[in-house]
């Protein structure tokens, strides 16, 4: 080294400080200072490097000597203030502050770092005052600018922060944390398209920036750009090491895209580095509930709400799992607390709505979806929610004018069109009904209720062949809530072999489905080596009488082997059932001898015609409403000339005051221990007036003449429309409602029809 005085050394020292190269700035000020070891500016200047490379407590030292030697200096003050507040010395790092200033009044970085302590210090207003009074001494000082903002921010005033950010930029432009803190506070005012300019800027000047390329994916996903708000958390991930909180963004991201599975391992690996988190529980919920997996959703909102029990939110989505687990009355209180919290939660009123919708309390979810609109005007989905409350209470005109609202609202609004074609169709609108079950299908095509929907309208005009396709949409439809069997085997579809081969025929909905389509099981059995037969208990006995060789199992039973399976109302389809081809024979079911001879006995010779009466069904039916009609509204047909006989089991409370009052019909009730004995007390009716319900199916399935009553919409689709015979069951005459409702003008007509009527006559 050519100069090795103190002050050439001392020069060149400073040239490499200037030129960022601190470890050799280090070691000529050490140099300095070996030769003369109170050389001020060496002392000063080496903690000040020191500093600048994280070696805080030897900073200190220098600077404590260079004090010593100096203790006039107001720089050494406010330097060595800095390093105390490195080392959280706040007060030690405050008093230095105090005496530079004391010392320069005009020393604008003592009066801006002495604000940084004091923002530390939880003072924000004071900070904010020293912040001003360096910006006053120096209107160009960026750091002053940036630190005011930061204070701002976090006082909640936003629009001044950013002002303070813009006016760092402004004299440097090139400061990365004022592009990423601007960005902060564009978001913040909801400024998404500038706040994703600044966080770019950031990232432009600092590529591995973690904070911004986070918050730059969080602003991509409320834009709508989920896709690289994915590329730009993994950039992060990649970076540095994974948080609990840039996983769940990720998480949050990967759900938003549909990669649900992916998702909810994400979410799983922020818990695993940190669960306490309500959020993360919360998102890792939302995520499980998409999955199909409600019991383990309400587990993870559980979690959420044992961290922090005052979120409304959580409460919401927490109706939501139980509302999928079928426990309505949890839900229901769910969305109360949720709305306790948050009374303007618009979608928590609409869902509890549902809920109440489903406890079968309608009248109540009309209010709850009016207080929903009231709050919120453009919620199409509780008009269409509110359309499908009215259309259960027969109310299609209004439920007609939800769903325009709904869909005027919201023109992709899938759920909607699948809705209005129903009201449509009870409407008798059917092209249009037809046509929002099309249009619902190509919005939405993996959404089976407009397929089921479409199936049905078909069904009910008469095209079989097209309806079957859509009727097998019924075990994905959400309204239906089935549960479909999963087996280990193909389902049969009618083309394949059955030679050699065993199937298993299995009931899935009501019993009177299992009545109506079991015709099929002696069809399976010509070309199946064995049939398996899984029916509900009650009807074992009568299943006997089916023709072909058939094993019959109780549901619930263990299952024997088997290579193929068909749920029985997917037999129509297996078979290509049209119009003209529906086995219908007179009869396919047949009453026991032995059981008839008993009932036979039991009721003594018949002096009068005997009539058997059937007037109500399941009260947990979804049209039951539409379907059952009191006991009390036959009067006008008990008048003496027929022996009347009930052929209902249970009787509701109203029903059997009246029986108890008219003293008729002849009630059996639990007497009729199964369909088989039902079945025989059916066989000596000269005629079977039934509601729909398993009853007709039964009296069909036996060839007893029937007549089932219908209501004049709402119709079940096998009864089709406007027919008074029916092509399943040739003994049986339809006899439907004028108006609807209007059962004791239907009543009315069949007393004096009755009138006319004899033994043997078709009607």
């Amino acid at each position: 080294m050519s100069k090795t005085g103190p002050r050439p050394l001392l020069a060149e020292a400073l040239a490499h400080h200037q030129a960022g190269r601190l470890e050799a700035a280090a070691a000529l000020y050490r140099q300095v200072l070996r030769q003369v070891p109170t050389q001020f500016d060496a002392l000063h200047l080496l903690g000040v490097c020191l500093a600048q490379t994280g070696r805080s407590e030897e900073a200190r030292a220098c600077l404590d000597r260079a004090i010593q030697v100096n203790p006039g200096h107001a720089a050494a003050y406010s330097n060595r203030g800095n390093v105390l507040k490195t080392l959280g010395a706040y007060q030690a790092a405050l008093s230095d502050f105090d005496r530079a200033i004391a010392l320069a009044p005009g020393h604008a970085e003592a009066h801006g770092n002495r604000g940084n302590v004091l923002h530390v210090l939880g003072q924000p207003e004071a900070a904010l005052e020293s912040y001003d009074r360096a910006l006053a001494l120096k209107p160009n000082y960026p750091e002053p600018h940036y630190n005011r903002g930061v204070v701002l921010k976090e006082l909640g005033q936003t629009e001044a922060a950013l002002a303070s950010y813009d006016q760092a930029l402004a004299w440097r432009p090139g400061y990365v944390e004022a592009h990423y803190n601007r960005g902060n506070a564009l978001h913040a005012l909801g400024r998404e398209e500038e706040a994703l300019a600044s966080y770019q800027q950031a990232l432009a000047l600092r590529p591995d920036y973690g904070e911004a390329l986070i918050n730059r994916g969080t602003v991509l996903q409320g834009l709508g750009r989920p896709a690289e708000a994915l590329a730009s958390y993994d950039q992060a991930l990649a970076l540095r090491p994974a948080t609990a909180d840039s996983l769940a963004n990720r998480g949050s991201v990967l759900a938003e895209l549909g990669r649900f599975d992916e998702a909810l391992a994400s979410y799983e690996q922020a818990l695993a580095l940190d669960p306490a988190p309500a959020a993360i529980h919360y998102g890792r919920g939302k995520v499980l509930k998409s999955l199909g997996r409600p019991a383990e959703a309400l587990a993870s909102y559980d979690q959420a709400l044992a961290r922090e029990p005052d979120q409304a939110e959580f409460w919401f989505q927490r109706g939501g799992s139980l509302i999928d687990l079928k426990r309505f009355d949890e839900a229901l209180a769910s969305y109360d607390r949720a709305i306790a919290l948050a009374p303007d939660l618009a979608e928590a009123h609409g869902n509890r709505g549902n809920a109440l919708k489903r406890l079968g309390r309608t009248e109540a979810a009309l209010e709850a979806y009016a207080t929903a609109l009231a709050l919120k005007p453009d919620f199409a989905e509780s008009y269409s929610n509110r359309g499908n409350a009215l259309y259960d209470l027969d109310r299609f005109d209004e439920a007609l004018a939800d769903y325009n609202r709904s869909i005027a609202l919201k023109p992709d609004f899938a759920e909607a069109y699948s809705n209005r074609g129903n009201v449509l169709k009870e409407l008798d609108r059917r092209d249009k009904a037809l046509a929002d079950y099309d249009r619902a299908i190509t919005l939405k095509p993996d959404y089976a209720d407009p397929r089921w929907n479409k199936g049905l309208c078909q069904l009910q005009a008469g095209a079989l062949a097209e309806g079957w396709e859509g009727y097998e949409a019924r075990w994905q439809c959400e309204t239906l809530h089935l549960d479909p069997r999963t087996f280990p085997v193909p389902l049969w579809r009618g083309e394949e072999d059955l030679a050699g081969q065993t199937i298993l025929l299995h009931s899935e909905q009501g019993l009177g489905d299992s009545l109506q389509f079991c015709r099929y099981v002696p069809l399976v059995a010509a070309r199946a080596g064995k049939v398996l037969l899984e029916v509900e208990k009650t009807l074992l006995p009568l299943f006997t009488t089916l023709p072909g060789s058939v094993t019959l199992l109780a549901k619930g039973t263990p299952l024997p082997d088997f290579d193929y399976h068909c749920p029985l109302m997917s037999l129509p389809l297996a078979f290509g059932t049209r119009l003209d081809t529906i086995p219908a024979a007179p009869s396919y079911l047949a009453a026991d001898p032995v059981r008839v001879a008993a009932w036979q006995q039991r009721l003594g010779p018949a002096r009068r015609p005997r009539l058997g009466l059937a007037w109500s069904g399941s009260s947990s039916h979804r049209n039951d409403r539409n379907r059952s009609l009191p006991l009390a509204l036959f009067a006008p047909v008990l008048t003496g000339r027929f022996e009347m006989i009930s052929l209902q089991k249970e009787l509701r409370p109203a029903d059997r005051i009246t029986l108890n009052t008219l003293g008729e019909p002849r009630h059996f009730g639990s007497d009729l221990t199964d369909f088989a004995e039902t079945a025989a007390l059916c066989s000596l009716m000269d005629l079977v007036i039934s509601v729909d319900t398993s009853v007709a199916h039964l009296a069909g399935a036996l060839g007893r003449p029937t007549w089932i009553l219908l209501p004049a919409r709402n119709v079940d689709w096998r009864w089709m429309l406007g027919r008074s015979d029916s092509p399943w069951y040739p003994s049986v005459t339809l006899r439907r409602q004028r108006v609807l409702g209007d059962w004791p003008g239907l009543i009315a007509t069949l007393a004096e029809d009755l009138e006319h009527w004899r033994p043997g006559t078709d009607s």
